[in-house]
């Protein structure tokens, strides 16, 4: 089995188509699976828990008679968190520690409610309050990632959020989520003590064995047993990508976020089997995720893909690392680091490693990343697991206007506005005048009667 990013050179005529082709992602859904997804939607919305009981049922392998079956308990996740490894729960406590203290740092710095008076006493300002009640999806089939779920717990926690639901499929061995033909009724879902785990140590308020589109539906509509939530967050499949779609709207969500992807900028003085494993690190998500390496160095290249051709053996995961640098992997030979600099803000990259011996020589010139990470001992699945910012970061492209999950995703803002009488004399002017030119007499007469002197009312304004 072999590896073979694409190689690529800025000086070559056609760089630029092939530096575009090897971009491209299509976002797109499969039409069979929204036309599912819609039915699924539809079907919860309408007979709520049998319907997610149902699904549940064909999809998962997992046959529970009501959904008190399906909902897990804080005493699961306690018993799940008492009997890990101590090394485990160590890590656990000590990765929920470090994204707490950053996001209750994150919360200080722009997540309070503000006011201010102006000169004629009247009070402008802004209320920070948290949503209510917000859905945690949390991956439980193919994969499991109770990191996700510290990122995504924590900061709503700090936010001031009162009740996390979360949702984590179980699937039965042998069922259409673990790639079967479906479980034998009753069989007991497979559950991740890491998971269980981590929602103890995160606060989870409460949490069900339900995973998918039926998820997804269920928390945004609410039945007879899963309450209705403001806003769901967590990663998914294309069931649950869709899903997430067709609910925004009725409720909030995180993102919609595609292939895992990593951009390194390597100034050649990182050990080359330091950045192969580093490209490892995001290829062995999905045959889709992207790894790519920029670097001025040829030789530093040649030496990297030596090094992919060495270790790629050794992982376990290594067809589908080989898959994804095979189909979306570049190493790209650039003329220098400013130029390497001006192509990573074009990809705007999820995650951004700068293996350089001058780390922030470069970063004033990076405009466009989910995160970015300094300096050669910092790699990405540190700031994944354990280093505080959240790893929840947009994707294909996004970066270049949107930002990471945070504190901020579950609060709302309330514009403050409390008018004094004199104020009401300069702002009632200005309001009515404008307010009879769009044609709104209403407008303009309710703030005329609040004026010292009543003028009389303009007619035929439009």
């Amino acid at each position: 089995m072999k590896a073979k990013p694409l190689r690529l050179s800025t000086a070559a005529p056609d760089f630029e188509t092939q530096f575009q082709a090897r971009l491209h992602w299509s976002a797109d859904t499969d039409a069979g699976i929204e036309q599912r997804v819609a039915a699924i939607l539809a079907d919860v919305r309408a007979r709520g828990d049998a319907a997610v009981l149902d699904c549940t049922r064909r999809f998962d392998g997992l046959a529970a008679k009501d959904m008190a079956e399906l909902e897990l308990t804080q005493q699961d996740f306690k018993a799940a968190f008492d009997g890990l490894p101590a090394a485990q729960r160590d890590a656990l406590v000590a990765s929920a520690r470090r994204v707490r203290s950053y996001h209750e740092a994150q919360k200080r710095a722009n997540g309070e409610s503000w006011s201010y008076r102006d000169e004629d006493g009247s009070l402008l300002g802004q209320k920070v309050t948290p949503l209510d009640r917000v859905g945690l999806y949390v991956p439980g089939g193919k994969a499991a990632y109770p990191s996700s779920l510290l990122m995504n717990a924590i900061p709503a926690h700090v936010a001031g959020v009162q009740e996390i639901i979360m949702v984590v499929p179980t699937p039965v061995r042998g069922s259409v989520a673990t790639g079967g033909q479906g479980g034998e009724p009753g069989a007991k879902g497979e559950r991740n003590e890491l998971v269980l785990a981590a929602a103890h140590v995160a606060g989870v308020s409460r949490a069900f064995t339900i995973g998918g589109a039926q998820a997804v539906a269920a928390l945004a509509y609410g039945t007879q047993t899963v309450p209705k939530v403001d806003k769901i967050t967590g990663p998914g499949n294309a069931y649950v990508a869709s899903a997430k779609k067709h609910v925004f709207g009725t409720v909030g969500i995180d993102m919609i976020a595609g292939p895992s992807e990593i951009l390194v900028l390597a100034d050649g003085t990182t050990p080359a089997a330091w950045v192969a494993m580093d490209l490892f690190s995001q290829a062995e998500h999905d045959e889709l995720a992207q790894s790519i390496l920029l670097c001025p160095d040829a030789a530093y290249l040649d030496a990297v893909q030596a090094q992919i051709d060495l270790l790629l053996p050794t992982m376990p995961r290594a067809k589908i690392i080989a898959a994804s640098l095979n189909g979306r992997g570049a190493l790209i030979h650039t003329r220098s680091m400013e130029e390497a600099c001006a192509i990573s803000n074009r990809i705007a990259p999820e995650h951004l490693e700068v293996a350089s011996a001058e780390p922030q020589r470069w970063e004033p010139l990076l405009h466009h990343a989910g995160a970015i990470f300094l300096g050669a001992y910092t790699s990405e699945s540190l700031g994944d697991y354990c280093a505080g910012p959240n790893h929840v970061l947009p994707t294909s492209g996004t970066a270049r206007f949107s930002s990471p999950l945070g504190v901020y995703d579950f609060q709302k803002r309330t514009s403050l506005i409390e008018v004094s009488a004199a104020g009401a004399q300069v702002l009632g002017a200005i309001a009515a005048e404008m307010a009879y030119g769009e044609g709104l007499q209403a407008h303009a007469r309710a703030a005329e009667l609040r004026l010292d002197t009543v003028p009389p009312m303009r007619r035929n304004e439009s």
